[in-house]
């Protein structure tokens, strides 16, 4: 507790309330965010979906991170930080209760919707809310106050499937793919019709939480922040400050190996049930696949403690990031070489394939990125940390396209194998897919060795 609190303040005693605040908000962004991984076999389902088709989920949810990073730098620059928040927050929970109409229809269209608007939301939170962790203590030291978030975001996203999958996915084993087809026309469409119901109660509680949640932030304490160190940067045209902050390599830099540490933690993250599901990880209830993403969860929880412990006493943002990339290949290339027959039995859980567990293992190699390249990409940025917080946003993209390569690469990989007669005996697309990753986690040990000195494009 002594280290979480010196990480909270780090002699800066002010930093302790905001920071409380912040925790509670990345604690709620994180449950948002990781209902998505056992949301994608739950429309593969409910929506007659194919697995490729499935992953728009993440797409839609991810995309409006991309799509509104630089619209959020412009509604904070009109409404301010704290006020930010709470708009966030608002916008949050009325894609929550689109979910309501959407399961009433069972569009997918309209699910897709909902979690745009959620995303949208979203980035206006991760717009506002970064920069505070940043600034209201010292520099070298953020990489810590930023693991102290993402242990509540991701106790968020260990506790979400769990939930979702208790109030919402506990019937999943009846609507199983062989029950669903021996079905007619209209006892088929009844069904899943009730399956979509579930969501209904769920996301509109979600929703009243986080409206009351908004009221609670904008009566706060939490204080407005200026960024502008150099006063003429406000006065810039957006386009303008956006030219100018494409001339810090380390930021640009920054972005790209953000994008691509993105697609290594959602993937980590979302593809695991799906993966599970397909090697046969039902357990007793025929739902465990559904909880997988706990596990990811838990290994990121972990990294996260170890950021807090470690860092800036005993290891740099900066070693803890080149030991992330390292960790997060040689887990790929054992994902990838590693049979799936062989399992390891765990007490209380079934008996979970060794490819799966080291899955999970990501979480703890993807813990600290985002924690070291954050504060790493806005050194020296002055005046443009405020835009340049929005580009990195645009980062997040990673998590919208690469599950949808993910996807479209094991779909392919699966077809073939089965129209060679060999899906039994050889590895399958899921698991394959996984070496897309690699060059993720090599721009990650090229930003952590060199790409973050960069101060110039002229000059190295």
């Amino acid at each position: 507790m002594l280290k979480i609190e010196n990480a909270i303040q780090n002699n800066h005693p002010n930093t302790f309330i905001p920071m409380v605040i912040l925790t509670a908000l990345f604690f709620i962004l994180g449950f948002v965010t990781w209902l998505n991984g056992p949301l994608i076999p739950f429309f593969e389902m409910a929506c007659e979906l194919s697995a490729t088709q499935a992953y728009f989920v993440t797409f839609a949810f991810y995309i409006a991170y991309f799509v509104m990073a630089i619209p959020s730098s412009w509604v904070i620059e009109k409404v301010g930080y704290k006020n930010g928040v709470s708009l966030s927050l608002i916008i949050i929970a009325l894609g929550a209760f689109m979910f309501y109409p959407a399961a009433e229809s069972r569009t997918f269209i309209l699910f897709l919707a909902a979690l745009f608007i959620m995303g949208t939301g979203l980035a206006i939170l991760q717009t506002a809310a970064n920069p505070y962790v940043v600034v209201i203590g010292a520099r070298e030291s953020a990489a810590a106050r930023i693991s102290v978030l993402g242990i509540a975001n991701k106790l968020a996203g260990f506790i979400a499937p769990l939930v979702l999958t208790a109030l919402v996915l506990s019937n999943m084993q009846d609507y199983t793919a062989d029950k669903i087809a021996a079905l007619d026309t209209n006892a088929k469409a009844a069904a899943l019709d009730a399956l979509a119901l579930q969501l209904q109660t769920p996301y509109i509680f979600m929703g009243g939480i986080i409206l009351i949640l908004a009221l609670l932030v904008k009566l706060s304490p939490l204080p407005e922040i200026e960024l502008d160190e150099e006063g003429n940067v406000a006065h810039m045209s957006i386009f303008k400050q956006i030219t100018n902050a494409f001339q810090f390599p380390q930021l640009v830099l920054g972005v790209i190996t953000l994008m691509l540490y993105l697609a290594a933690e959602v993937l980590a993250g979302d593809s695991i049930g799906g993966f599970g599901k397909q090697l046969g990880v039902y357990g007793t209830d025929g739902n465990f696949y559904l909880k997988l993403t706990s596990f990811t969860m838990t290994a990121m929880v972990i990294g996260y403690i170890l950021g807090i412990v470690l860092i800036p006493k005993y290891v740099s943002q900066v070693q803890a990031l080149k030991a992330s990339g390292i960790l997060g290949f040689l887990i790929v290339l054992l994902i990838v070489c590693i049979s799936p027959d062989i399992k390891i039995q765990l007490s209380g859980i079934p008996a979970l394939p060794l490819v799966i567990i080291l899955v999970a293992l990501m979480g703890l190699s993807n813990a600290l990125c985002w924690p070291a390249i954050w504060p790493m990409a806005l050194q020296e940025l002055g005046g443009y940390t405020k835009i340049a917080s929005a580009i990195l946003i645009m980062g997040i993209i990673g998590g919208a396209i690469f599950p949808l390569i993910y996807g479209s690469l094991a779909e392919t990989i699966n077809l073939a194998n089965e129209a060679d007669g060999v899906v039994k005996t050889a590895k399958s697309g899921n698991q394959i897919a996984y070496l897309m990753l690699l060059p993720t986690y090599a721009m990650i040990i090229f930003y952590a060795f060199k790409g973050h000195k960069y101060r110039s494009w002229s000059k190295k």
